[in-house]
């Protein structure tokens, strides 16, 4: 895993609809492998092996991350927002926040940075549950028409939480989910790259995942590929607060995640596990009795139906500013994805029964 490039798109944020900048990061990066470039009217980039090769599998990492949007500036200059995505507000009070101010400069779309505090209000924190327009931010402006000066309407808004490294090849920070995945999906095909996969590889780094599922809907219909495999995260069971009976038994470290779903093909699954056993990689398992609540429910049902597996990432305290993750489980996923994509030939039969 190139952690130095997985940095930069933790460090830079992309809050869902506003993803251009770490988009670009993707795009620099994938000039060093891919054979070609793709983006569409959403803001997906999708990174190509072999575009002229029959065989297609579409990988999905999203690139988006759960926030806020600016709602009003009131009198006083203060900022209230609403959700992007599943954010637990309660996690916000008293924290660094950052507002992502989008403007157009000489024909140039530039994004300026504005810190700012989510403001500690003591009687929101004695309630057992936080509305989102409930948050109040303070970037120190003295009123409104000072704080227009710097903030507008719709403009994004996170928590302003780098990468930090802890014990035992764990690391945390803001917005692994999915980024790490995305991260992994780049990995493997750069990888596969080296490998001299001949089938056709579109890893795309999808946009809307945490709102609306537009990224992965769009790419699917535009590679409409043979399969896809979607890298997300997944709750890990090995912290306070988590049961074990609703995610599975699931650590961090402990290796990917395979999903057992009747959104998931069973084949492609199968051959998941044999590469895992051939290479001595742990695999963990959850369950999704219905969706998966990822870019893969999107995915199965586009175009006529492709058939799609799920490799996740384990996770600790997922939708926080401080999620928990381990690089040696994005190793073995890299690696299980790599190997995948020199395997899988479209001649393969999918279907879980015969007439």
């Amino acid at each position: 895993m190139n952690r130095a490039f997985l940095q930069t798109l933790l460090e830079t944020a992309s809050v869902s609809g506003m993803e251009e900048a770490n988009q670009r990061h993707v795009i620099d990066y994938a000039k060093t492998f891919a054979d070609e470039i793709r983006t569409d009217t959403v803001g997906n980039v999708i990174s190509i092996l072999n575009p002229q090769s029959e065989t297609r599998i579409l990988l999905c990492g999203h690139i988006d991350e759960i926030g806020f949007r600016v709602t009003e500036i009131d009198e006083k200059g203060m900022i209230h927002v609403q959700s992007a995505g599943g954010v637990n507000p309660k996690l916000y009070v008293g924290s660094p926040m950052q507002i992502l101010h989008e403007s157009v400069e000489n024909g140039q779309e530039t994004v300026r940075k504005i810190c700012a505090v989510c403001s500690v209000d003591r009687e929101l924190l004695k309630k057992e549950s936080v509305k989102d327009c409930e948050l109040t931010l303070d970037m120190g402006a003295r009123d409104r028409k000072d704080a227009e000066q710097y903030v507008s309407v719709g403009d994004a808004v996170c928590a302003d939480a780098g990468m930090r490294l802890l014990l035992s090849e764990r690391f945390t920070g803001r917005a692994l989910d999915d980024k790490t995945g995305a991260a992994v999906v780049l990995e493997a095909t750069r990888l596969a790259k080296e490998d001299r996969v001949t089938q056709g590889v579109y890893a795309a780094t999808t946009v809307g995942e945490e709102t609306t599922g537009r990224g992965a809907y769009f790419a699917a219909c535009d590679v409409h590929p043979d399969c896809a495999v979607i890298v997300d995260v997944t709750w890990a069971s090995d912290c306070p607060g988590a049961d074990g009976a609703k995610t599975g038994e699931i650590r961090v470290g402990g290796g990917p995640v395979l999903c057992r779903s009747g959104m998931v093909n069973k084949h492609l699954n199968r051959m998941l596990e044999e590469i895992a056993r051939e290479k001595q990689i742990p695999l963990q398992y959850e369950v999704a009795g219905a969706e998966t609540c990822t870019d893969g429910d999107t995915v199965a049902l586009a175009a006529m139906g492709i058939p799609i597996v799920l490799i996740s990432i384990p996770l600790r305290y997922m939708h926080s500013s401080v999620e928990v993750a381990s690089f040696t489980d994005l190793d073995y996923c890299v690696e299980l994805l790599r190997t995948f994509l020199g395997r899988y030939h479209r001649d393969m039969d999918l279907r879980p029964v015969h007439a």
